[in-house]
Formats: structure tokens, sequence, C-alpha cells
């Protein structure tokens, strides 16, 4: 099974266990979040030490292991990005599965079980220029001021939405044009989507434009910009208006 394929299979996976919780009317709420993030995250652990027992795993929901700066291939996953969504029962929320090489975010799957819906790094799309008002997808519980300040001088249409994953991804599909967001993220919320994202050609980058460089000793990696190549000059312009020296 290629790299690729694995991460596919365990993030349809876990998404499909996440599923069959949600459904078994056990937990519920706050409860059912927890739950979630524990049993998803169990066994992605345990599918990635069978199938790829020599790579380091960073993990939301495991205590960090710094052995892995000094490995080429590190697995970066949120078993559940979107907990108070799925603990909603919501559809935007996702599963995450990622590797990042030498510090880039080579393989991607990002899992929307909601949907149901998989992408990943094998699939090639265009990142296709919008037809009419701009929309740009913020957080749908505390939007970034950037990104409404942004919105507001292109014109753009805000779009709440929940976890990271569910917004890169309606991007991705050609649900809206941008995804920014500087309200502070850690490694794990963006690995798998900006994997997704740039395979699919699409612009992806720290809010100063700067690349993402993952498996880092610093795990927070606070901002992120993605949107079809053909808007990032002017974003990333705005961006720079808009932020406080």
């Amino acid at each position: 099974m290629t790299d690729v394929e694995l991460a596919r299979h365990i993030a349809e996976t876990a998404g499909q266990i996440l599923v069959t919780l949600q459904k078994s009317g056990l937990f519920e709420g706050k409860a059912l979040g927890k739950a979630g993030d524990r049993v998803a995250n169990a066994f992605i652990m345990a599918a990635l030490a069978e199938q790829r027992p020599d790579d380091a795993v960073l993990s939301e929901e495991e205590k960090d292991n710094s052995d892995r700066l000094n490995r080429e291939r590190v697995w970066i996953v949120d078993p559940l990005d979107g907990t108070r969504e799925y603990g909603e029962a919501r559809t935007d929320w996702a599963v995450h599965i990622a590797l990042a090489i030498n510090g880039r975010a080579e393989i991607g799957a990002v899992a929307l079980p909601g949907i149901p819906l998989t992408l990943c790094t094998e699939r090639k799309l265009d990142a296709a220029a919008a037809e009419g008002k701009l929309r740009m997808l913020v957080s749908r519980t505390r939007p970034a001021a950037e990104a409404v300040a942004v919105a507001e001088k292109l014109g753009a249409e805000l779009v709440p939405m929940g976890s990271a994953g569910a917004k890169a991804m309606a991007v991705v599909r050609g649900e809206a044009e941008i995804y920014l967001h500087s309200g502070g993220q850690y490694e794990w919320d963006s690995c798998a989507p900006v994997a997704v994202a740039q395979a699919a050609g699409f612009h992806v980058s720290r809010i100063d434009g700067s690349p993402l460089v993952y498996n880092q000793a610093d795990v927070y990696l606070p901002d992120l910009l993605i949107c079809p190549p053909q808007y990032a000059e002017q974003v990333l312009g705005l961006i720079r208006e808009v932020t406080p020296a």
C-alpha cells in the first residue's frame, strides 16, 4: 500500500468509526466529542504502528515525542478536527492524516465523513477562477479580524464553517475561493489540508506569504492562506494592509 493509499484508507476508516460512534446513542454533546477523539486516535495510532512502524507520529491526542525531530518522515494527524461540530451532529468536521517529509506536507487525506467524501493528494484538480462574488471561509465561532477586514476590501462574502479541514476542502471543492485563518492553529490542523490543496494546484502559505514548515519543535502554526494562485498576490497584499505594524 502506498503512502497516499494508506492515508486515505486510515482517514476513511477512522471516519466510519466516528460515524458509528455518533449514531450509537451512547454519548452526546461534549462527551461524544471526547469519546470520538479517544477512539479515533487509538485506531489511527495502532494502524500507523502496524503499517509504518519506522515512521514517527505527531497527533493532537498524543503526548509529543521529541524523537520525531530527528526523522525525515513524520505522520501528522488530527483524529477529529472539529470536535464541537462532531458533538453537535453537524457535517463540517474531518479526519486529517498527513505525512510530512523533511518538513513539507507531501502526502495527505482529509475525510469528511458527514458528507461523506475523502480528498487526498492523489487527485489532481484545477484551481478555477470564481464567477461572481468571491467567497471567504471563516470560523463559525470566532472569525479572524484580518479575514473580516480583507473580505470587506475584496467585497467578498463571508462563509462561516466549522473545522479547518472542512473549510480548506470547501475551497478545493469550489464551494469558496479563499480560506484565510489567523486565529491560531497547530501543525495537525493544517498539514493534511495543505497537502491536499497544494497537490490540487492551490496556493498555500502563511499569511505573510512564507511557506508552511512542519515537524518543528514548536508545533504552533497560527495562520494559513489557501486560495487559487491567481488571487494570492492580491490577498497577501491586503493582509499586509490590514495587519497592524
